[in-house]
């Protein structure tokens, strides 16, 4: 394992902020205030690599740094190579792109009808509604967006894409993301959720959020009481490393899901923080403890400077392979890559089949060994029984 993924050695407390009175450490908004955004803030705790420290001050241009207290705490401080590290305090390869990236990589704003709606799929649609984050991961496919830093003026109006919805009968299931929909005060999520709840064609309504992972503080009671009122409501969070479970993040997953939330999870697959079978299996295992199932794996969108982080994604399906058959089901996420341009999202899998026959499928599992299944002729199909026959089978 790795290491032992038993609750007792899961991060708790707090850390370089133990003199902070208990109320203030466990409100999210005192948390929000005392983020550390500057570079000063970060060498106040820490001794930055040169490599960092250009990174940081690049980061006003690019994307801005933003890490919480309590996510701070979770950074090997002694260590360059900390996974968490990694994610986000911006390193100087986010000044550099290569000629493979793209400010949009999966092609949001060639499918965007009104500002904050992106229609790519024929039933569903993404509803930007922010372009805040509580910290801010180096790898973001919005960077461009996100932050502001470059200047993108986005200004979500909740009612232009609440209005695009309603008039489109085809859209069944809404994705709220941005930046992050759950730094949104309780009455603007409550408002937001309640006017798609009223779309008689609206199903399924989902929310994108790092918010537990960043800012656990945030899932209060009178949060969920909202969940509860417009439900369901399915959320997909981000955890990329086991390091990042914590026992405050369990605890907020579990006021999640007992308040009738589902969750998901979807991972990046980052170069040197989780492209490892073990480490990634250790993750998928304390994800199940949360109540979290795994969801996707997804190769790092082509965004401007993350040449840097990006993982070759036949590691990932190495990684698949290796779990497929030696941990549970429920915890193997769908290793995916979201086609640069727009294609949208593209499952990236072992090659299990070995050819389809007329007679039969043949299969490798996953220790190798060969399997066929029959493929039955529709000829020899028996006809229905009919019911004199039926009642004598049942007599």
């Amino acid at each position: 394992m790795y290491p032992n993924d038993s609750l007792e050695n899961w991060h708790q407390g707090q850390g370089l902020w133990a003199d902070v009175p208990a109320e203030d450490w466990n409100s999210w908004k005192w948390q929000l205030k005392n983020r550390l955004t500057k570079l000063e803030h970060l060498e106040k705790y820490m001794k930055l690599t040169a490599d960092e420290r250009a990174g940081c001050l690049f980061a006003k241009d690019k994307l801005a740094l933003a890490i919480t207290p309590y996510f701070f705490n979770l950074i090997d401080r002694n260590d360059p190579n900390c996974p968490v590290r990694r994610q986000v305090i911006p390193r100087a390869g986010e000044m550099h792109t290569a000629p493979e990236e793209m400010l949009d990589p999966v092609g949001e704003e060639n499918t965007k009808p009104v500002d904050g709606i992106v229609h790519r799929y024929p039933d569903r649609v993404l509803f930007l509604v922010t372009d805040r984050c509580a910290s801010y991961c180096r790898y973001c496919t919005r960077s461009r967006l996100v932050s502001n830093a470059q200047d993108y003026n986005f200004h979500p109006e909740f009612e232009s894409g609440l209005e695009y919805i309603r008039s489109h009968p085809e859209i069944r299931d809404v994705l709220l993301s941005g930046g992050d929909p759950l730094l949104l005060s309780d009455r603007k999520l409550d408002h937001l959720l309640g006017e798609l709840r009223k779309i008689p064609h609206v199903e399924f309504i989902r929310i994108g959020s790092r918010i537990p992972v960043f800012l656990p503080q945030r899932i209060t009671p009178e949060l969920c009481e909202i969940f509860k009122k417009h439900g369901p409501i399915w959320m997909s969070i981000h955890v990329n490393h086991p390091n990042e479970c914590t026992h405050t993040l369990r605890n907020a997953c579990e006021q999640l899901t007992y308040a009738g939330v589902p969750i998901g999870n979807q991972s990046v697959l980052l170069r040197n923080v989780n492209d490892d079978a073990e480490v990634m299996k250790s993750l998928i295992h304390r994800l199940l403890m949360m109540r979290v199932r795994p969801y996707y794996l997804y190769q790092c969108d082509l965004i401007t400077g993350s040449a840097h982080l990006r993982a070759d994604p036949r590691k990932g399906i190495e990684i698949i392979r290796s779990l497929r058959g030696h941990t549970t089901g429920y915890s193997i996420p769908q290793f995916v890559i979201d086609a640069p341009g727009g294609g949208g999202k593209i499952p990236i899998n072992p090659d299990y089949i070995k050819e389809v026959t007329d007679e039969a499928i043949v299969m490798r599992n996953f220790s190798g060994d060969e399997y066929r299944y029959p493929l039955t002729s529709d000829a020899n199909i028996p006809n229905d029984v009919n019911a004199p026959e039926l009642e004598t089978i049942l007599m």
